[in-house]
């Protein structure tokens, strides 16, 4: 059996997010209190325009961000998510990818180098496109955290094609 442990950290503490097209997340922890139980093996941020937004308007998640770079430790983000790496200053000089209407904002002031890669993986740092590609971009995070034979048995029964 394959458990990877995850803590799904609220902004606004453990109140329900509604998140774009009526999709609604149940934090199951207030960033707070969950910066109290890390450090983390991978912290991630999800996409979504205003959730992007949100991420890069926080101070509490530049903290996360830096912590986590300067441990070495892996970050992952997914559609605009990336775009809460540029506001923070987090990876500058990596090669990153982002959902299309996102990748003018990521590459304002030439920081990364830019990819049309579904995923894109450069150093401690994976990022992927959008809800089509985040399979691809969940199996990224497995494989780096526990190995190619380990993704290999997560994704068999997932029916995701190569």
């Amino acid at each position: 059996e394959i458990i990877i442990a995850v803590t799904l950290a609220g902004l606004a503490g453990k109140e329900p997010v509604q998140c774009s097209r009526d999709v609604v997340i149940c934090p199951n922890a207030s960033l707070e209190d969950a910066r109290k139980q890390g450090p983390y093996d991978v912290v991630l941020l999800p996409g979504g325009l205003q959730g992007a937004q949100n991420l890069s308007e926080s101070p509490a998640v530049k903290e996360v961000l830096k912590d986590q770079e300067g441990r070495k430790g892996l970050i992952a983000a997914i559609c605009a998510g990336p775009t809460a790496l540029l506001a923070h200053g987090i990876a500058y000089g990596s090669t990153v990818t982002t959902h299309p209407g996102a990748k003018d904002k990521m590459m304002n002031g030439d920081h990364y180098k830019y990819s049309e890669a579904r995923v894109q993986k450069d150093g401690n740092l994976i990022t992927s496109r959008g809800p089509g590609t985040s399979f691809e971009f969940a199996l990224a995070i497995v494989e780096e955290l526990m190995g190619a034979e380990v993704a290999a048995q997560v994704k068999a029964p997932l029916i995701v094609k190569d």
